[in-house]
Order: C-alpha cells, then sequence, then structure tokens
C-alpha cells in the first residue's frame, strides 16, 4: 500500500473510492461537494437526508457515484464538532475511512480531511498513522487469510501535496508500533526471551544501535538477585537487553526506557488460577515490546537524543527451582526482598533494571509494564497510569502520549502507602494490602532509583483490545511506542 500526498483537486480525483469528512450538524453541500452531487444527479443530498447524517464522529455513508463518473464510490464521514477537532480525531477518521473502503473492496482510495491547526505535515502524519494502523492485520500463525477482500493500493491525500517527508515519518512509527503488537500477539512458544534478544540483535543491525545481552553469569556479577530470582524456575535462560541509539553528533540529552518483559507469566507457585487470564500471559511482557518497538522507530527516525533501551527478559514459571512464597532477594542495589506473593514478578524484573539504568547518567528514566490489575481497575482498558514524583517529567509524557494519541492518567505517589510494603525481616516485601496496589507497585519500584528523574507507566489496560477500537482491532495495540517516540522527539 503506497499513500501519497498530493494537491489533486476533489472534482479533478479519478479512482475507486473518493471519502469526504463533514463537519457536525455542517453537511450542506455547497462548493465542491454541490458540483460533485449535481455530477452525482442529485443522489449525494437524497443520500444524507434519507440516512439521516449530520457529521456525527465516525459515521458513514456510502454510496454509489453513478454510471460514467470518474469515481465509483463515494464515502462521507463524521468529524464530529470543529471546536473539538484534534490529530487524534484525524487517525480516527482515517482509519474509520480505510477499514470502510477496505469493506467497498476498493483499490484506489482518496481522503479529503481538514488540515489541522493550519500544520500540514501534522496532518498527514496523523492521517497516514491511522490509516497504517487500522488496515494491519496479523496472519503470521493462519494457514490462510480469512480476509479476501482485495487490499487497498493506494491513498492519495488531497489537499496535502509536498508532504511525503511526514508520510515517511508515519511509516517509521508505525513499524515501532506493529513490531510492539506482533511481540505481543505471537504466543509464549513463539517469543521467549531468546527470541527477544534475537529481535532486539536484528534492530541493532538494521537501524545502527549498539547492542549488550547480558546472560545469566553476567547478572549474577551485578546482583541481580531480583531478576534472576524471577527466572530461576524457566528452562529458558534469562536475558537482560541493553540497547542504545546515539546520534551522530553531541546529543542534547540522554534518556533511559525500560521495558517489563515477562514472555509468560504463570504467577509462579502462586500460579494463576482458573478464571485469572492465564491463557493471555503472554502478552506480559507488554511493556519489553514497546521498548523495542521504540527502538524499531527511533533507529530509523534518527534525533539527536541519546536513547537506552532496556529490559530484563524472563519467563515465570514453575519447577523444583522456582522461588517460594517467603524467599528473601537482594537486588542489584543491595535491597532486601521479601518475596509473599511470586505472581508480583515483574517488579522484581524492574528493580534491576532500575538501578542499572540509574548508574548510566541519563537524565530521565521512564519505565513501561503491565504491571497490576489495580491499575485496570481503577483506569479502564484505555487508560495507562503514569506514576512519578517528578512534575517535569510528568508534564512531558503527557503532552508526549496527547500528541501520540494514547492516554495516560497522573496517579498519586502517597509515600504513606509504602507502610504497608515493610517487612518485618527484609527491607520491604514485594506486594502490599489488597487497596491502592497500583500505587504501592510503583512506590516499590522507587525504591531502586536513586538519582535520576523517573516515572513508570502501569500500562496493564491500554496493551491489549477484547475489541476493535479507533485504529486498533481487537488483540495487540502497541501501547507506549507512539507516547515514547514522542517523549524522545520533544
Amino acid at each position: 500500500m503506497t499513500i501519497q500526498p498530493t494537491n489533486t483537486a476533489l472534482l479533478d480525483w479519478t479512482g475507486d473510492t473518493l471519502a469526504i469528512a463533514l463537519f457536525e450538524d455542517a453537511v450542506e453541500l455547497t462548493g465542491d461537494l454541490a458540483t460533485l452531487d449535481e455530477k452525482c444527479g442529485g443522489i449525494l443530498k437524497e443520500l444524507i437526508a434519507e440516512e439521516e447524517f449530520t457529521g456525527k464522529l465516525n459515521s458513514t455513508i456510502v454510496m454509489r457515484a453513478g454510471a460514467g463518473h470518474p469515481v465509483r464510490k463515494v464515502i462521507l464521514v463524521g468529524l464530529g464538532k470543529p471546536e473539538v477537532l484534534k490529530l487524534e480525531t484525524l487517525r480516527r477518521v482515517a482509519a474509520t475511512v480505510a477499514r470502510t473502503a477496505k469493506k467497498q473492496k476498493t483499490k484506489t482510495l482518496a481522503m479529503s480531511l481538514p488540515v489541522w491547526n493550519n500544520d500540514p505535515t501534522a496532518t498527514a502524519q496523523a492521517i497516514a498513522e491511522g490509516t497504517q494502523l487500522a488496515l494491519y492485520q496479523d496472519t503470521r500463525f493462519k494457514s490462510e487469510p480469512e480476509d479476501k477482500n482485495p487490499q487497498i493500493e493506494t491513498i492519495d491525500l488531497l489537499g496535502l501535496g509536498g508532504q511525503e517527508a511526514a508520510i515517511t515519518r508515519a511509516e517509521q512509527i508505525v513499524s515501532g508500533v506493529i513490531l510492539a503488537r506482533q511481540l505481543v500477539a505471537a504466543p509464549a512458544n513463539a517469543v521467549t526471551p531468546i527470541t527477544m534478544a534475537e529481535t532486539a540483535i536484528a534492530i541493532a543491525k538494521d537501524y545502527g544501535l549498539e547492542i549488550q545481552i547480558l546472560e545469566k553469569e553476567e547478572c549474577e556479577k551485578l546482583g541481580m538477585g531480583a531478576f534472576l530470582g524471577v527466572a530461576q524456575a524457566s528452562d529458558l535462560p534469562p536475558k537482560f537487553i541493553h540497547l542504545t541509539y546515539k546520534p551522530a553528533g553531541t546529543p542534547k540529552r540522554k534518556l533511559a526506557i525500560i521495558g517489563k518483559g515477562v514472555t509468560f507469566d504463570s504467577g509462579g507457585l502462586n500460579i494463576k488460577g482458573a478464571g485469572s487470564g492465564i491463557e493471555t500471559m503472554k502478552m506480559d511482557m507488554g511493556g519489553a515490546a514497546a521498548t523495542l518497538g521504540a527502538a524499531k522507530a527511533i533507529g530509523q527516525l534518527k534525533p539527536d537524543v541519546e536513547v537506552h533501551f532496556i529490559s530484563a527478559v524472563t519467563e515465570n514459571m514453575i519447577s523444583g527451582r522456582a522461588m517460594r512464597p517467603g524467599d528473601i532477594l537482594t537486588a542489584s542495589n543491595g535491597k532486601t526482598i521479601e518475596v509473599n506473593n511470586t505472581d508480583a514478578e515483574g517488579r522484581l524484573t524492574l528493580a534491576d533494571a532500575l538501578v542499572y539504568a540509574d548508574k548510566l547518567g541519563v537524565d530521565a528514566i521512564v519505565d513501561l509494564a503491565t504491571l497490576t490489575g489495580a491499575c485496570v481497575v481503577a483506569l479502564g482498558d484505555d487508560i495507562a497510569g503514569l506514576f512519578t514524583p517528578d512534575d517535569a517529567v510528568a508534564s512531558q509524557l503527557q503532552t508526549a502520549s496527547e500528541a501520540g494519541g494514547e492516554k495516560i492518567w497522573r496517579m498519586p505517589m502517597e509515600d504513606k502507602y509504602f507502610d504497608g510494603l515493610k517487612s518485618g525481616i527484609a527491607d520491604m516485601k514485594n506486594t502490599g494490602p489488597r487497596y491502592g496496589g497500583s500505587i504501592t507497585a510503583a512506590l516499590f519500584l522507587k525504591q531502586f532509583v536513586k538519582d535520576t528523574p523517573w516515572a513508570h507507566l502501569d500500562i496493564a489496560g491500554p496493551v491489549w483490545a477484547d475489541k476493535e477500537n479507533g485504529y486498533n482491532g481487537a488483540g495487540a495495540t502497541g501501547f507506549g511506542v507512539r507516547t515514547l517516540v514522542s517523549w524522545v522527539l520533544s
């Protein structure tokens, strides 16, 4: 599929399907639309009346243009109220158009959407992102594809001529999102610590990043007892991944991104029981997937920022070697942890990754993790929780998430709640009381960052979608990649 910006006028375009976006309660046919309707014999006006089309956000109607017309079909799509038009609106509307056009067996498509905030570059990028993400289908594990409709071959963005660089930028970011989707969606027998490391090596080779994979013995030398405690039950070796992107010149800042990389979470000896969703625990490496997806995008975008992409990758399994409830682990900063729940393993892997990143001399650290069901209870499926004691980093990430079209909400870091993590025989326990579980999890992580501004994103909810939503189909969403890229580029 090729997306190409063009200054071809709406009335001059020829092809299969022409999509036109209209604001809510402003669907009068004037100017070019009136001329188009006239060429179509007045069918457009009749259909708007019959379908009571008002331009409500993402509503659509489709009509045949009639014999002899240079356009086979016309799609009208609603933009909602003009005063609330955002880039995210354009992403979602473009996704709606793309899916609708594909169902109409379209091969050549043109979109006529408004320019956001007099910014054709941002507009073209948003439309291209929404389109590509909506049309992506993961058929890797099917013997033959279920969708037999022809694929859209070309998409013309009318009125956006000269924005080729914005389209390329969108494609680079989307490639990272799709990688994250593929990693999260793949089963745990396909995505293992070994294959995650191989993916990181491939990114380094393809895009010129530095790569270091710490094996178990090297992690032992660094004292990563928390990470290795989780890893010790698995038959597969743990992999501590450290990718580094360095710009050609002096970086304007240095950042670290850490992703939780538990490729399958059985719960350990506190095994996940019936109804726990254990069959979905292949997605417990969603943070690491977003981290590698961001690395792939950043490697292509090449900003003047140094970025370290880190993940302590392992399975959380059950065997005679498994850590037991009540065991005490020692993290690489010397902190001791009483394991009162082996199913709170992600924070143990992140603990040693945070200590490692804190020693790199970066300006800020962000970690992403499918960490707690408590955050899903608090914020639902669409919103990630943002935890940080640093207002500047919080502001940066909130701005980046808005630009990327991913929802986050800042949550409190109530220091008093750490009392629930206190242990009588160690420095802390790995879980606290039932209530405020996402907060105590963040407070646990805070103990492993000494000097560096830091934020934690709990992405347990939005990493997966049970049904089609916006430009995401049901399944893995690739959440976090666009926010991370926007943060790095800001």
